[in-house]
């Protein structure tokens, strides 16, 4: 599911705490799916979620061109390398973790979850353990008192890494080298161990301070044969299996020969733009995350690519400016945060007259949306692939290849 479903603001509703103990989690009945509301295609066999996907897609964008089956998955299940954890106190003094009911602060205490690394969930069960044992006492929203508010482990696919970040109201973390070592002995496989300080009224589960406890403070993970540093607030797919099919049919869609220059908007730590920098004269990353851009930047010196630059810009902004010094870019990809692109940003990509722009998409509507919007700047569809990045859920990523209709001499 995706991460902002486990969020909401606060304010907007009444806090309670649900506990339920497992019976059984057989594949495809998971026990806790009326409450979590995260899978919304619980119960349903994997091939007919497909068909209901590609159905989607194909109401919202089969006018316009002709969409390829859907990719799914061989193995649909503890896909999600980075797991988010919310934790609270159950009135015997019992502590639990899991997720928030869709729309509300009712924890639902979930100790194994289908789609999620099932290392992050023994991780993040062990350490209810721990705070127990080390007196650390779980944060309350309501009143603002305790300690640990979340705790959100990412998994290398390729590397087999694990970072586990301790989310924290306060920097100060009682007996944290004991707690270090007694993590690590129960799960050595951890890679690195952060601590990362939330200390304000929000619905954000990190912080913007990181203190390394153990390790490098960071790990790494191999994607489209390249290697990527992933940091805890880094964006990376959290399918990565999918995530190179994906990559791999976007990077087809830009028709790379070696001669083009190349913008990757919304590069995050710049993982689309290196993928297609192997088949390109020069790759431009834009990114207005510092932190994203910092590993990116790292990234590329990692893979010994120089004829790529990442900036720390706002993606729409640079390439207005790009287009008024008369620069030529030959593909754009695109991919923006589910609430699609904007008309700005749009207005900036047509302004450069790229002859193709490759846009990926997590939300559909909003793609049918901004092709719309870009069709009547010159652009039209002419391929769509969709690509299950979330089984169970009715969420469904798609690549689409638009070209400039009057292509610049």
């Amino acid at each position: 599911m995706n991460d902002e479903r486990r969020q909401s603001d606060k304010k907007t509703y009444k806090r309670k705490i649900v506990h339920d103990t497992p019976k059984e989690n057989t594949p495809g009945n998971c026990i806790y799916a009326a409450k979590c509301g995260g899978c919304q295609y619980q119960g349903i066999p994997y091939e007919k979620q497909l068909k209901k996907k590609q159905k989607c897609v194909k109401e919202l964008l089969g006018n316009t061109v002709n969409v390829e089956p859907i990719l799914g998955m061989k193995d649909p299940f503890h896909y999600r390398n980075k797991v988010n954890a919310a934790f609270d106190r159950l009135r015997n003094g019992k502590i639990i973790s899991g997720v928030y009911r869709e729309g509300t602060h009712e924890v639902i205490d979930i100790i194994e979850c289908q789609i999620e690394d099932e290392r992050a969930d023994a991780i993040i069960q062990d350490i209810k353990g721990l705070l127990l044992s080390f007196k650390i006492k779980t944060y309350d929203e309501d009143t603002g008192y305790g300690l640990l508010r979340h705790v959100m482990v990412r998994t290398g696919h390729v590397t087999g890494e694990v970072m586990v970040v301790l989310v924290l109201a306060s920097p100060i973390l009682p007996s944290k080298n004991n707690f270090v070592k007694a993590l690590r002995k129960l799960h050595p496989e951890i890679s690195t161990i952060v601590l990362n300080v939330n200390d304000r009224k929000t619905s954000m589960v990190l912080g913007k301070r990181n203190i390394t406890l153990y390790g490098k403070g960071y790990i790494e993970d191999v994607l489209c044969g390249l290697t990527f540093r992933i940091s805890p607030a880094s964006f990376y797919q959290i399918n990565s299996v999918q995530t190179e099919i994906l990559y791999s049919k976007a990077i087809e869609f830009a028709g790379l020969t070696g001669k083009e220059r190349v913008i990757d908007a919304y590069c995050g730590i710049g993982t689309i733009g290196m993928a297609a920098a192997k088949q390109a004269k020069e790759v431009i990353g834009v990114e207005l995350n510092r932190d994203a851009v910092r590993d990116a930047i790292t990234n590329a010196k990692r893979n010994q690519m120089k004829h790529i630059t990442f900036y720390n810009r706002d993606a729409g902004e640079f390439m207005e400016e790009l287009a008024g010094g008369n620069e030529k870019i030959d593909v754009v990809f695109m991919d923006p945060p589910r609430s699609g692109s904007t008309k700005e940003f749009m207005d900036s990509v047509a302004a450069l007259k790229p002859k193709r722009v490759v846009y990926v998409s997590c939300n559909p509507e909003t793609l049918a949306r901004d092709v719309k919007y870009l069709g009547k700047k010159g652009y039209c569809v002419e391929k769509c692939q969709p690509v299950d990045m979330f089984p169970f859920t009715d969420d469904v990523e798609v690549a689409v290849m638009l070209s400039h209709k009057i292509q610049r001499v």
